[in-house]
């Protein structure tokens, strides 16, 4: 992962701060391009295990179709009520899509982390539900780029 940022210096969040945000955060905004050029956004929730997001999208959604035919997509997660309490980080890359879909459970062991995460993080469960609609997108992203304006 790419961690230089040009811009913002002073505002941008250690590796640590990021890791730890993105643990805590839930909800994130995917951003794909559509067949036409034209970019879609939507609101989703994730898991981070430490170096990739986790995206659990339903696989007959406009995303998952942007995805299939360009993998290429940003996601922004951000917090902050206040214009000096602002934070966030948009990761960039492409999406690889991982395990069956949709997802039935059957086993995968590169699935197994993000399976453990996300229904704790999410659900408040243990066991990570698989109801037939949904499957496994990873970024791992090729650029990172973060903003706390509680640092200013």
């Amino acid at each position: 992962m790419d961690e230089t940022q040009r811009r913002g210096r002073r505002i941008m969040m250690s590796g640590a701060e990021v890791d730890a945000f993105l643990r805590e955060q839930r909800t994130c905004r995917v951003a794909t391009v559509s067949p036409d050029g034209r970019p879609h956004v939507g609101a989703l929730w994730f898991a981070w295990d430490g170096s990739s997001l986790w995206l659990y999208s339903i696989t007959r959604s406009r995303r998952w179709a942007d995805l299939r035919k360009d993998p290429r997509i940003s996601v922004v997660v951000d917090a902050g009520e206040s214009y000096d309490e602002l934070r966030g980080v948009e990761l960039s890359g492409s999406a690889v899509f991982v395990g069956e879909a949709p997802r039935t459970g059957e086993p995968c062991p590169e699935l197994a982390e993000a399976e453990r995460i996300f229904p704790v993080k999410n659900f408040g469960i243990e066991e990570m539900p698989h109801d037939g609609r949904h499957a496994w997108i990873r970024l791992t992203p090729d650029t990172v780029v973060s903003w706390d304006f509680r640092k200013i």
